[in-house]
């Protein structure tokens, strides 16, 4: 028998609607900006069934990754500075650096493997990644482990 349990990490634009609606009536829920879930599932455009049918299975990211350890891989070009920028992302953002391993640079091309321990006052581990993602000369950031 298969393991039910099982996570996976993806890319907000690979989520069905359904799933996104979810989060948002949960949020509507936590911020108290409806009081029952009627009412939130009627403001994001879901069934109550939908609701709770995936509650459970679903969260941000961030939400559930206080205490624990991301590894991320990031390919990277070698350019003078770039590693200090992409770890003053990670200090900004509070995240404790564990690990960090830098691949020899094979035309002009690094791999970097950085373990991040999310601590309780870490801001928005997502966040955190979009701002990797986006910083000149980073080709892409993978999540490769979260323990």
């Amino acid at each position: 028998m298969e393991d039910k349990s099982k996570y996976f990490v993806v890319k907000q634009k690979a989520v069905p609607e359904v799933l996104l609606k979810v989060v948002e009536a949960k949020k509507l829920l936590e911020s108290e900006r409806a009081i029952t879930v009627q009412e939130a599932t009627d403001k994001v455009g879901i069934s109550r069934s939908s609701f709770y049918k995936y509650k459970d299975d679903i969260f941000p990211f961030y939400d559930n990754t206080k205490g624990k350890t991301v590894t991320l891989v990031v390919q990277m070009d070698d350019e003078q500075g770039l590693l200090s920028d992409l770890l003053h992302v990670v200090a900004v953002y509070r995240a404790n650096i564990l690990t960090i391993h830098q691949s020899i640079p094979v035309n002009g091309v690094a791999t970097l493997t950085l373990s991040v321990e999310i601590r309780e006052n870490t801001e928005n581990v997502s966040g955190m990644i979009e701002e990797l993602e986006n910083l000149n000369g980073i080709h892409y950031v993978k999540i490769l482990a979260r323990e």
